[in-house]
Order: structure tokens, then C-alpha cells, then sequence
């Protein structure tokens, strides 16, 4: 039976990988006594015990953690600490080779959700020359407020919260948002995109936007649509036909999956990632790098 330790397990996602890991009959949770979650002591023992540790805690906390382990322990980070650190493997396992890296691989950086949308529409065009590495890019991301863990959440949902919540708003306006580093590293971009997240009055849901213009393609708008129909055939992300109308941010709430789409025209193209900030954008791509370690079908135990 495979051990797993889940180290912040009261935080959101550390919350959702124990509750859907639970009912696994194959993989057995380690759990700590209350009283000696955050005894380094404690910690390290059930680090070292397990098979797989998720760490799921601020970047200070999460470098720490990888410093406890000296066995033979695959870890998943889903913090920021180590997405662009050398020796840690990017977990967007659809991307080139990444499913074998993965898979072959004992230190897995699990990637941001805003970056998951980012890098899922970019990364494909910059590595077969669709698009020049030194492009000048710009990224719109509407997400619920789930992403913002238990504190946000909070606020959302207290009856006595201010007006301002009942609109759309704009953070990262200082363009330091920490996903940055990873959206332009794992893109192979010169640079990172001028970056716009916005969250608003829903629970969890994701839509990210990359604006381009056809000069800025080597190709045009139907070469875009073949090489995302080619790359992203499922089962987690799949190319979906732009439909008419509109496309909600939370269409795939509840949904481990992802969808990419094109929108626009020959002169002015929109690039579209949809999915749930708490599934491809968290959780779920944990788990999916999880079931890849462990040699397993990577859908086991997701919601698709």
C-alpha cells in the first residue's frame, strides 16, 4: 500500500487532496495528532515515512520542508518555492515530454493556477515557432475567490462584507504576482506577459485570456486551432471548437479538466484556457501528478 503525507493539510488545497485521497483504497494517509502538526520532529518522521508528501504551505515553509527530506520520498509542492528551481520537475504533465519527466522524477513542482492557463496556451506556440520567445504578451485571468484559501473565502462569504466585493477586482497591479516567474520560464519567453488577475463574486472557476495579434504568429489563426487540436486530445485537457455567444469562468467549476479554445478573427485572436482553479489549478493536477508517479491511469480518482 502506498503511504502518502499530506504536510498543511488544513490549508484549501491540502484540505481537497485529503478529502478526495480518502476513499482510495490503495494509498494510506499519514496523519499527524493536532498537537504535533507543526512539530518539525513530527513532520520529518512522516515526511520520510511516506511514499509521496504533498507540501502544501507558504513558499518559506514548503522550502523547509524539501530541506527534511533524506529518503527516498517523491514530494509535490504546490507551492510557488520551487517551480523554476533546478531539479524540480514542472507538473503540466500535457506539455512535450513532461508525462515522462514526471514520471521518472522524485521532486514535482506543482504549477499556479493562473499559470496553468497561461502556460497551457503559450508554451505549445513558442516550442514549435508559432510564436517568437521574445513576443510581448499580455494576460487577462478571472478567478473565483476559492483561490485566495481560506482567508478570501471568508470574506466572500461573510454577511457583513464590504460593497466592494459585490464587483470584479483587479490585484496584481504592481505586475510582481508571484506565478509570473513560472508563466515566463516554463514558456521559454524572454519575458513575463503584462499580467491583469481579476477576481470576482464566484465560488471557483478559471478563465484565462491571451490576447495576440496575427503579426505577432508565425501562421495564422487556423494553425493555432491545429496545433491545439494536435497537443491537447485529453482525457484532462482537451481542444474545444469556440462556441457562440459567451464562455462562462466557471464552466468547469467542480471539474478537474481543462479546456483550450481559439476565439477571434484572421486580424485579432483570443487564446482561451477554461478550468477550475481548484482542480487543473490545484488539487486536481496533484493528484494527476501523483497517479503519474505511481504509474497509475492519471484520471484515477478525478473528476472529468
Amino acid at each position: 500500500m502506498t503511504k502518502i503525507f499530506i504536510d498543511g493539510s488544513a490549508g484549501t488545497t491540502g484540505l481537497r487532496i485529503r478529502e478526495r485521497l480518502t476513499s482510495r483504497p490503495e494509498l494510506e494517509l499519514i496523519a499527524l495528532p493536532e498537537d504535533r502538526r507543526k512539530d518539525p520532529r513530527a513532520r520529518e518522521e512522516a515526511i520520510n515515512e511516506a511514499d509521496i508528501a504533498f507540501f502544501c504551505l507558504p513558499d518559506d515553509a514548503a522550502s523547509e520542508a524539501a530541506a527534511l527530506v533524506h529518503g527516498d520520498t517523491a514530494v509535490i509542492d504546490t507551492s510557488t518555492a520551487h517551480r523554476t528551481a533546478p531539479g524540480w520537475e514542472y507538473g503540466f504533465p500535457e506539455l512535450g515530454s513532461r508525462r515522462e519527466r514526471i514520471r521518472a522524477s522524485r521532486r514535482i513542482a506543482n504549477p499556479g493556477c493562473h499559470a496553468s492557463g497561461f502556460i497551457s496556451l503559450v508554451e505549445p506556440l513558442v516550442r514549435v515557432g508559432l510564436l517568437a520567445k521574445d513576443a510581448e504578451l499580455t494576460c487577462f485571468s478571472l478567478t473565483g475567490y476559492s483561490g485566495g484559501g481560506k482567508k478570501m473565502i471568508g470574506e466572500y462569504e461573510a454577511a457583513d462584507r464590504p460593497a466592494a466585493y459585490d464587483s470584479p477586482r483587479q490585484y496584481g497591479l504592481t505586475q510582481a504576482h508571484k506565478h509570473l516567474p513560472e508563466m515566463a520560464a516554463v514558456c521559454g519567453l524572454d519575458r513575463a506577459p503584462a499580467f491583469c488577475p481579476v477576481v470576482a463574486d464566484f465560488t471557483s472557476g478559471m478563465q484565462v485570456t491571451v490576447p495576440v495579434f496575427a503579426s505577432q504568429l508565425r501562421g495564422g489563426i487556423e494553425d493555432v486551432k491545429a496545433l491545439y487540436r494536435d497537443v491537447y486530445t485529453g482525457p484532462v485537457v482537451r481542444y474545444e471548437p469556440c462556441p457562440d455567444g459567451m464562455l462562462a469562468a466557471n464552466a468547469l467549476s467542480g471539474s478537474d479538466g481543462m479546456s483550450v479554445t481559439v476565439a477571434g478573427n484572421d486580424a485579432r485572436i483570443l487564446l482561451i484556457s477554461t478550468f477550475d482553479n481548484l482542480g487543473k489549478g490545484a488539487s486536481g493536477a496533484a493528484i494527476q501528478n501523483m497517479n503519474i508517479l505511481l504509474g497509475l491511469d492519471e484520471t484515477t480518482g478525478l473528476n472529468l
